[in-house]
């Protein structure tokens, strides 16, 4: 694998981050939950991004666009499932059809979120640097958008034609306060991966406020054991 296949493209990552402001919003909708100091869901929610006020538009444009925003290839890595992970049952396919349905089905979102919550509290370090959410509350915010990408002309300019609809989803997760407002990410991750201005459904970019001391956790439960 050449090494332009193993480094996430910066320009990418702007590209996106282009369709996120309230006039150019790329997303749909943002569902999630709320989990308590011990690792259980305390509340939940799933709302249409334009039935928000503006207010709570802009804090959640704000928080998606931490992911990426990031530092690439540092805090926002690439990695891929390995081909035996496409089951049925497994994560992948829990990602594949919750940006098929636009987070609209409840019980998918909840299951992703039991399952990204039981990952980060069950690890163990201690010196307390692995996991800094476990032991207290905390949000999984989960965002669907769709991307129309314009096609490029030789000169790198954007023309009117779509090129390709890229459906997505970016996961947030922070620490709240009692009012479940929100505070600095601290994981999360962008899928499918957007790769070369294409969706790449076998790989799934990852983002660690301190990767020096990432979650083992959070990147078992997504099942992304092999980075490139």
């Amino acid at each position: 694998m050449n090494k332009k296949d193993t480094k996430i493209n910066r320009n990418d990552m702007l590209e996106l981050t282009r369709r996120m402001t309230l006039s150019r919003n790329c997303f749909v909708r943002v569902a999630g939950a709320y989990i308590d100091d011990e690792g259980y869901i305390d509340n939940t929610f799933n709302v249409s991004f334009k039935n928000m006020s503006k207010h709570d538009q802009q804090v959640n444009l704000d928080l998606a666009k931490t992911i990426p925003f990031s530092k690439t290839n540092e805090q926002l890595k690439c990695y891929k499932f390995p081909e035996g992970d496409m089951a049925y049952d497994s994560i992948h396919k829990l990602l594949m059809a919750l940006s098929q349905y636009g987070l609209k089905d409840d019980l998918l979102v909840q299951t992703l979120c039991e399952q990204l919550a039981e990952g980060i509290c069950s690890t163990r370090d201690s010196s307390n640097r692995t996991n800094r959410l476990q032991g207290q509350e905390f949000g999984i915010y989960i965002y669907h958008g769709i991307y129309d990408i314009p096609k490029k002309g030789s000169d790198h300019s954007e023309q009117w034609e779509s090129e390709e609809i890229y459906s997505f989803l970016i996961c947030v997760v922070a620490p709240v306060d009692k009012d479940y407002n929100a505070g600095t990410p601290k994981c999360g991750f962008i899928f499918p991966a957007f790769e070369d201005r294409s969706a790449e459904p076998g790989k799934i970019d990852v983002f660690f406020e301190i990767p020096e001391h990432l979650d083992e956790g959070f990147l078992k439960s997504l099942i992304v054991y092999q980075k490139i």
